[in-house]
């Protein structure tokens, strides 16, 4: 990819940046859906806005549809998108994470200078964040990597914004950034989350509980259709009361509307024809997979990989369907009074496994920020995910006030608020994961959140024995309950006597 190449490509009908002596105090590269949406968003909160993309028939595009719809400067190179802004130049790249991340920002370094700021706004690994951040300050200029959540309508309308960087790049970014992000009850959906990878590793965790979430409203909905025979339209109806309680969120408001939707070529509801294989672009692995990295148990968010894993696995599937497999039909058997319990048990295990979700969330993020040495505020976290974001929901101003109570827990299980409210729940969570099971409906997610909640409870866990496994297979050593040091038994000498290490 070179800048020459791609003036070749189509100038026509560009206006030299060079030659209008313009200055945008923001730049945009990339302007595929996201792009272009965050380029007018930008725009439409009275920023100058540079644009530009490596097929410049996409940039004659954008200002053909979009131009008059604020102030912009296209360029049809690097080199004059970099002289169309104000210093320290400013520039968001909205570009595939990768390769061609890498690829853009060497070239950008051969165009900007010393204390310009190169913003990565695409779903970028965190560790590769670190590493652009780290080379990129070796040659005097600001790295910047930013989740951003909210897909194409938060884009353009206010997303969520998790940057990393310096504290030095924030006092430059924090007023743009403010101006176009999602605001929750008049606050900006945006903070600086901490140093070189910290704003893409919460939007990674961010990713990871969404997977979760959206896993749980599945099972509920496979409980409710399966298990109870109610249609997608009475299924949708139940998800639009839930969204009016402690259940409020995008996610569960979406879901109701996609199940009143009625596909317009068959007649049949939408969620009918629908392939039953659901797609994954990597933060969702990423999440479990750092997790397991830093020995943070994250099951509700594992399982919902594992779940998209199985939904692909579709000759395995269609086998079972031609040698089918042992078990019970799905149906749950229960009268009219019996439904509406069940209904109300399913919307109490639903809440109660989003509380085990956001805790794993926050567990993980918090390992993280000691592991890389980030200095993460969780209650921030929580208040700028109210808003813009796929996961914001109601009870995240509850996480946000736990964070900021001063008060001192181990996990979010355990401040009051959500102590009750799976207290309260647990007991019909029990009863759905049940239910599930004698009726052969998957709930990998529930019952996964519900074993993790009573794994916490559990005063003694069979790590012991396991323990004891690991010492007469590998001498891998012991701690005891009763003095302190670590302990190897001499499991193949006669008498198995038993020796201090240290």
């Amino acid at each position: 990819m070179t800048d020459t190449t791609e003036a070749d490509n189509g100038a026509a009908g560009l206006a030299s940046t060079a030659s209008q002596g313009a200055q945008a105090n923001i730049g945009v590269i990339g302007l595929g859906v996201m792009g272009a949406s965050l380029a007018r968003n930008l725009a439409h909160h009275g920023n100058t806005v540079a644009v530009y993309n490596r097929h410049t028939d996409r940039t004659e595009e954008f200002m053909k549809n979009y131009g008059s719809e604020g102030a912009f400067i296209p360029s049809d190179s690097l080199q004059g998108l970099a002289d169309s802004l104000e210093k320290p130049r400013k520039v968001i790249l909205m570009i595939t994470a990768g390769r061609a991340t890498d690829a853009v920002i060497e070239e950008l370094l051969g165009v900007f200078e010393p204390e310009d700021i190169i913003i990565d706004g695409g779903n970028s690994y965190f560790e590769d964040t670190i590493r652009r951040e780290k080379d990129v300050r070796a040659r005097g200029l600001h790295f910047v990597g930013c989740g951003i959540s909210g897909g194409e309508e938060g884009a353009l309308n206010g997303p969520s914004m998790m940057p990393g960087g310096t504290d030095w790049s924030w006092n430059y970014l924090k007023p743009i950034f403010e101006s176009i992000a999602a605001k929750a009850e008049g606050e900006p959906c945006v903070t600086h989350i901490g140093e070189d990878g910290a704003g893409h590793f919460v939007k990674m965790v961010h990713n990871g509980i969404e997977y979760a979430d959206m896993q749980l409203i599945g099972e509920s909905y496979d409980l409710l259709r399966r298990g109870l025979g109610l249609s997608p339209q009475e299924i949708g109806d139940i998800f639009d009361e839930w969204d009016k309680g402690e259940l409020d969120s995008y996610l569960v408001e979406i879901t109701s509307e996609v199940l009143h939707h009625t596909d317009a070529d068959t007649g049949k509801p939408f969620v009918d024809i629908v392939l039953d294989e659901a797609g994954m672009k990597g933060t969702g692995t990423w999440t479990v997979q750092t997790a397991l990295s830093l020995a943070i148990p994250v099951t509700g968010i594992a399982e919902a990989v594992f779940a998209r894993g199985l939904s692909g696995q579709k000759e395995q599937r269609e086998e079972s369907r031609r040698t089918p497999l042992a078990g019970p039909d799905g149906h749950i058997a229960l009268g009219d009074e019996g439904k509406d319990a069940f209904i109300e048990a399913v919307r109490k295990a639903l809440y109660a496994s989003k509380i085990v979700a956001y805790a794993q969330g926050f567990d993980e993020i918090s390992a993280g920020a000691r592991q890389y040495g980030w200095d993460i505020d969780l209650g921030a976290v929580a208040r700028i995910w109210r808003g813009g974001c796929i996961i914001r929901a109601k009870f995240l101003n509850r996480i946000s006030d736990a964070y900021g109570s001063g008060r001192t827990f181990t996990s979010l299980l355990f401040d009051e608020y959500f102590k009750d409210a799976v207290e309260n729940a647990h007991d019909a969570w029990r009863q759905v994961v049940a239910a599930a099971a004698q009726a052969g409906i998957p709930v990998p997610a529930f019952s996964s959140s519900l074993a993790y909640y009573d794994g916490l409870r559990s005063g003694r866990l069979p790590a012991a024995l396991i323990q004891g496994q690991r010492d007469f297979f590998g001498a891998h050593t012991y701690k005891r309950v009763d003095r302190p040091g670590t302990f190897h038994t001499l499991w193949a000498q006669e008498g198995r006597r038993e020796i201090q290490e240290n």
